[in-house]
Order: structure tokens, then sequence, then C-alpha cells
């Protein structure tokens, strides 16, 4: 499947980066429409917020378009719902604590969201869509082969994600400092750049900035039992309505195959041989 496959024709991407308060004015300007008997905060258009970038799960290409995995799921939908899908880049903590989907400004929220219970508090998860560990990202002949390696070193995390939660645990066992950085490019930029020994966050961005960047490599893994879930509006009937719509079209493109496409075009390979079923 191609990067413009599930958008040609009517089915368009559009993103709007900037600060919250923009994207909130944005989007508060329509008041959206009823479709199929889902409303959507954007007329003609599935609003998705996100924190970009999270590659390969959301990113900007060369051509400034939002492309990814997520983005090739969440367009599922939005075909199914004939609208086009809208991107909105937020803060990571906004989507996190629920707030942008309890403000209304936003239909769903995607980024490789692990489903955990202290979230589960604050916003509705889809079904599991992807199982994920942490990885340890680290400079090739560094000698570090796990956190036991990074005594009185540096490690960077990624400001609320679980592989923060899961570095902060470890600190004093393994006697490392944690230095936190708000996205995922300043965390893996600071290993290239020496700023920091090693990194720890989810396996699929790593192994893709690994494969990006042959200075640096995976370490190690660490499975910690993250399964990623796409987000909606907490005790909502209608973000109830989206989230059983979207299970629905993900269950479906298992069942046929797109699902197998378009993580391979991703991924480069076919579910099962990175913790994925």
């Amino acid at each position: 499947m191609t990067a413009s496959t599930g958008r040609s024709g009517r089915f368009g991407l559009f993103f709007v980066v900037g600060l919250l308060a923009a994207a909130i004015s944005g989007c508060s300007q329509d008041e959206g429409a009823t479709v199929d008997g889902i409303h959507l905060v954007n007329a003609d258009a599935l609003t998705v917020c996100t924190h970009i970038p999270y590659k390969p799960f959301q990113f900007t290409d060369d051509s400034g378009e939002v492309v990814g995995f997520d983005v090739d799921l969440v367009d599922l939908l939005a075909q199914d719902l004939g609208v086009d899908t809208k991107v909105v880049s937020v803060d990571w903590n906004q989507i996190t604590s629920g707030a942008v989907l309890a403000a209304g400004k936003c239909d769903l929220a995607m980024g490789g969201a692990t489903i955990t219970p202290k979230r589960q508090e604050v916003v509705l998860f889809s079904a599991p869509y992807f199982n994920a560990t942490q990885a340890l990202l680290v400079k090739k002949d560094s000698g570090y082969q796990g956190l036991e390696d990074l005594d009185g070193k540096r490690l960077g995390t990624q400001t609320d994600t679980t592989g923060a939660i899961y570095a902060d645990k470890h600190a004093e066992e393994y006697g490392y400092t944690t230095v936190v950085f708000d996205d995922l490019a300043l965390e893996t930029t600071a290993v290239s750049a020496g700023k920091v020994d090693a990194a720890i966050n989810d396996n699929g961005p790593l192994y893709q900035y690994a494969a990006d960047n042959p200075e640096t490599e995976i370490a190690a893994e660490f499975d910690t039992g993250e399964r990623y879930g796409f987000l909606a509006k907490k005790d909502d009937e209608n973000a109830k309505k989206l989230i059983e719509r979207l299970n629905a079209v993900i269950a479906k493109a298992k069942e046929d195959g797109r699902y197998d496409e378009i993580f391979k075009k991703w991924f480069g390979q076919v579910p099962g041989t990175i913790n994925q079923q």
C-alpha cells in the first residue's frame, strides 16, 4: 500500500502544527457535523490530535505531509465514514491527560499511546492495535548492553512516557541519571550528539531511528507488556460510538490483509516478529 493509498480522491490529509492554543482556536471555529450517527468536531473531517514527530507512527515527510503507521490506520476509519483526516499536533501531556479530548477539540488522539490504568482514568482507549516493548538506544561500539552498564551515566527519556516511568523506577538500582526531553526527536538526537549516553523509549520508533542513523543501535529491549491504543473522550457516548467503529474497522483490516500491508509498509515485515499480534 503506497503512502497515498487510502487518501486518494476525496480523502485528503491535513496537518496543523502550532501551539495548543492555536490548535484549539482553529478547531473551535467549526461547529462540526454528524456523520453516520457520529458527531465530528469538524465538518467533513476526522480530527485526530497527536504529538509530532514519533516516527514511524506519525511524522512529517519531505513533502510536508503527515504520514505513518497510526495515520494509515485512522485513515481507514475516515474512509469508512466518508470524510478526510485532519491531524493536529499538540503537547503530549494534553493527550495523555485527556484535556484536549475533554475540551472537544479533536475526535481521537494517537501517538503510540500505551494503555495504562492511570491513563484509562481520564481517556477512553480503543482495543489494542500494537504490542510494544521498551528499547535502549546507544551509540555503536559504546559497550553499553543494558541499564546495568549505565552506572554514573546519563540516560535520556521522553516526558510523560512509559519509558520515562521505567527509567525512573530503575535509576537508583543502576546508578544512572535521567535527562528528560520534550519529544522523541530531541531525545534520540541527544544520543547521536553525545549529550546522553543512552536513551529509552518504545521499540518501534527507536528501531526506525537506528535504521536511519547507523552510528546508533539498539542495545537491549525490556518486555514491559505494553499495548498501544487510540484515545477518545472519557465517559462520552459519542466517543464510545467512534471507538467501537474504529475497533470494527481495524478488526476488518486484520481479516482482509490491509493491516498486514500497512504494518509491512512501515516496519518492513508482517506482524509477529517484533512483539506484535
